[in-house]
């Protein structure tokens, strides 16, 4: 069987890509597209080194840098992967990867890592963080992000399985292109992340310090509580304005190692998580050291942590992303402390291993492919 796999773009390593790792995995035979593709030569072991068909994009103006800028192009851009000899083609998708062109006789399968954010249900989010939000340019991408819309509902007719990385992630396939999703959670490297039984005196948060990440909310909620330290670990376009509002009590790392970051893992009281993920990855990983979170009760959270009204809790939700729901968090984690077990932590982030995505989603691909055979044959 000839397989494709399509990524959105190659430039670093995060979430979705975590996701294409263990496609590589479980398909080192498969060829790669990609948008572009902009991996340094020493970070192209998760693909396997592999060459990586890109498309026009890749040689425009400058698209090193601003790529994201050229994403009305991007729908074009896919339409043009020649991907008539595969006979599988997997799509990882959070932008324009599920739109690529395939045949009746081609099963195409979307790992939906969401629909795009910024032209669906969180365009005016957008708009309001961009400054795009009033202007001639604001109307330029209203009328873009409009077209994209369109684009992206015609073309989920060309996928024949969806997949989502949630079931929050579910609810919004069905609400954009009313689709059924099955869920398959995305993987987690939880086997790196050491489990530690004892705790110290400190709360910690990690982020790329961008405005939905809520962490200049959770420097506020901390210093509403000076007797609780509070370590923040990340860098990003937000970082000056938040360290303008940290406290004697809340201390800054920047950017840190993997090894500083897991270190503080391991020891912090709890991880603060005030976004509204899709999913979620770092507050898996905090329970795979066996450390409780603290959470904004929304999205894929709600999945990954269990809360106080559980036997087995995890952690503890906050209801509304304003201080004065954080703060009541906090205290109720300090109240309900006793009652969180490490142990439960870790046993709960085993769910999300990298061995259990490889086995769930290489059944259900090869399920799907039986049933499609039986049909097309």
């Amino acid at each position: 069987m000839r397989i494709a796999i399509v990524h959105e773009w190659l430039t670093t390593y995060a979430g979705s890509e975590r996701v294409l790792e263990q496609l590589m995995i479980l398909y080192p035979e498969a060829d790669l597209f990609s948008v572009v593709d902009y991996l340094p030569e020493d970070r192209r072991g998760f693909i396997l080194n592999k060459k990586v068909t890109t498309s026009f994009i890749q040689k425009l103006p400058f698209a090193k840098r601003i790529f994201r800028n050229y994403l009305p192009l991007m729908p074009l851009a896919v339409e043009q992967f020649d991907l008539s000899q595969y006979d599988l083609v997997v799509s990882s998708s959070h932008a324009v990867a599920k739109g690529i062109i395939t045949g009746p006789s081609q099963l195409h399968i979307s790992y939906v890592h969401s629909p795009i954010r910024y032209a669906w249900d969180l365009q005016h989010q957008y708009l309001n963080e961009t400054g795009l939000n009033r202007g001639v340019k604001g109307w330029i991408t209203r009328g873009i992000l409009h077209n994209i819309r369109k684009w992206d509902y015609r073309t989920a007719n060309g996928v024949d399985a969806f997949l989502a990385n949630s079931a929050f992630i579910g609810r919004r396939i069905w609400k954009v292109y009313r689709r059924e999703a099955q869920v398959i959670y995305p993987p987690v490297d939880v086997e790196s992340f050491t489990y530690k039984e004892v705790k110290e005196d400190f709360y910690l948060t990690a982020s790329r310090m961008v405005p939905y990440k809520k962490i200049d909310l959770i420097v506020e909620a901390f210093k509403q509580m000076p007797d609780k330290k509070l370590v923040v670990i990340g860098d990003g376009p937000d970082y000056d304005k938040i360290k303008a509002l940290a406290g004697p009590n809340v201390s800054l790392l920047g950017y840190q190692s993997f090894e500083v970051l897991k270190d503080h893992m391991q020891r912090a009281q709890a991880f603060v998580f005030a976004a509204e993920e899709d999913f979620g990855i770092t507050p898996v990983e905090a329970q795979a050291c066996g450390t409780p979170v603290i959470a904004f009760g929304k999205g894929g959270a709600l999945e990954t942590i269990i809360g106080l009204e559980s036997e087995q809790p995890t952690g503890v939700f906050f209801k509304e992303q304003t201080l004065e729901s954080l703060v009541d968090a906090v205290n109720r984690f300090n109240r309900e402390r006793t009652r969180i077990s490490t142990r439960a932590c870790r046993e709960n982030a085993m769910r999300f291993s990298n061995e259990r995505f490889r086995r769930e989603i290489k059944e259900y691909i090869n399920q799907r492919v039986v049933e499609f055979t039986s049909i097309t044959m």
